[in-house]
């Protein structure tokens, strides 16, 4: 009898504290495990006895670069009880504040902490004196996250103009303009990443769970659809039902709650890969082109190419928003109604939220009192929906490589960087 163990403590090259934990037996993985080994950070307790208008802003910091669509959420959960309609400019807005942080944290991931492990580098600054040029590019498109966030958001993180029915600020014309000329700018090097992205050799895996994504008819929506999907049990449910839908459970190895689907057992994916499987035909037809390039086709289901699927959002992206700052731009745009905060009454209730963040699909349920304070929240964060899946898809990475005759440091190497490309933060999964 030969027993293996393979013990990863503190992943690099990902947000937060995560360890991995294999146990080999006669060729088989006996256990695996993925654990969170962040403490509880206690957001949902934090909010409770607080006044609506300050929820959004404490709950931000559940995460730096998801910090936008957390606030998004929370006032969608806000408007849900309220009963407030916003107008389509201020959904324009929310969606280009959205989108802001996809490209901090898309651009972040795959140069920062993808990109590494396929280059032979330790961290990103061997890549920095390898390729100048292409360190400073990556750079610059997450300056443009930065500044598309400020643009909208008043700040590079924890955004402060969004606000309950619309924005305190909006930008000038002219602002306007010069940042759609800036993302247009970008689309060149963006086309470039989804192929050197591409050009990287990964494991042919699939994964055995289910994925689930924001859903809209004919378009790819982020903040402004109540749809969410299993895309392959096809439950498509309500929002305001994610609480019924998702069983979250504990597991004695995390911290994190795990996820999975309260219908079929299974556990799921959601992020980047999951919205292009779900939303495919709305992409740019730059986007389609590119990803059908890189051989990214729905039903797509290896979790390595989530790295792909961002670099693919990231090109979609940049057109999505210029035209977004163009229609905008213009004194009769398509736009009705202006941004200014409609009025509202408060009112008791409970309400659910739901934004496409970066890393995937998050929720927030509040329940409010007369007052308008908080009674109870909830918030699911798509890492602590993911843990489930990538410890399966950990496993079923181990049992192909020892199939095939893996050693022991081949196989350590592997799962990091399956874990790399789930693209976790393991702060944010603890909240």
């Amino acid at each position: 009898m030969t027993r293996t163990a393979i013990s990863v403590d503190h992943i690099a090259r990902v947000e937060g504290h995560g360890n991995v934990h294999l146990s080999i037996k006669d060729g088989a993985v006996e256990t695996c495990e993925m654990n969170v080994v962040e403490p509880a950070r206690l957001f949902e307790s934090m909010v409770v006895g607080r006044k609506f208008a300050d929820v959004p802003y404490i709950a931000s910091r559940v995460c730096g670069i998801c910090s936008a669509s957390h606030v998004i959420t929370d006032i969608l959960a806000i408007e849900r009880i309220f009963g407030v309609e916003v107008t389509d400019r201020t959904r324009a807005l929310r969606e280009l504040l959205v989108y802001g942080s996809y490209l901090q944290n898309h651009a972040s991931h795959l140069f920062v902490f993808a990109a590494p492990d396929f280059l032979d580098m330790a961290s990103v600054f061997p890549l920095a004196k390898a390729n100048p040029e292409l360190f400073d590019q990556a750079l610059g498109l997450k300056s443009l996250g930065n500044q598309l966030c400020n643009l909208v958001g008043g700040r590079s993180i924890h955004p402060i103009t969004a606000v309950v029915g619309g924005f305190t600020h909006e930008p000038s014309r002219d602002e306007y303009l010069a940042m759609a000329d800036k993302l247009e700018a970008e689309r060149e090097f963006a086309r470039a990443v989804v192929d050197l992205f591409n050009g990287f050799a990964v494991p042919d895996i699939a994964t055995q769970g289910d994925m689930m994504a924001m859903v809209a008819e004919g378009r790819y929506p982020v903040a402004d659809s109540r749809w969410a999907r299993f895309l392959d049990a096809g439950v498509t449910f309500d929002a305001d039902r994610a609480c019924e839908q998702v069983e979250e459970y504990e597991v004695s190895h995390s911290a994190a709650l795990f996820a999975r689907c309260k219908q079929t057992g299974k556990t799921y994916f959601t992020g980047a890969l999951a919205r292009i499987n779900a939303s495919w035909g709305a992409l740019s037809q730059e986007a389609k082109v590119a990803a059908a390039k890189a051989g990214l086709r729905p039903p797509e289901r290896n979790p390595f190419l989530n790295n792909v699927a961002q670099a693919v959002e990231v090109l979609d992206a940049l057109g999505r928003c210029a035209d977004l700052c163009r229609k905008l731009a213009e004194p009769d745009g398509p736009f009705e109604g202006d941004s200014i905060p409609v009025p509202f009454e408060v009112r008791a209730g409970v309400g659910t939220g739901f934004t496409e963040a970066p890393r995937g699909t998050v929720f927030h349920q509040l329940e409010l009192d007369d007052a308008g304070r908080v009674v109870h929240a909830t918030i699911m964060t798509p890492t602590a929906q993911n843990c489930a899946n990538l410890e399966s898809d950990m496993r079923v990475l181990a049992e192909k490589l020892i199939a095939d005759g893996a050693e022991a440091p081949e196989v350590r190497t592997e799962v990091e960087k399956l874990v790399r490309a789930y693209d976790p933060c393991f702060s944010c999964s603890v909240h």
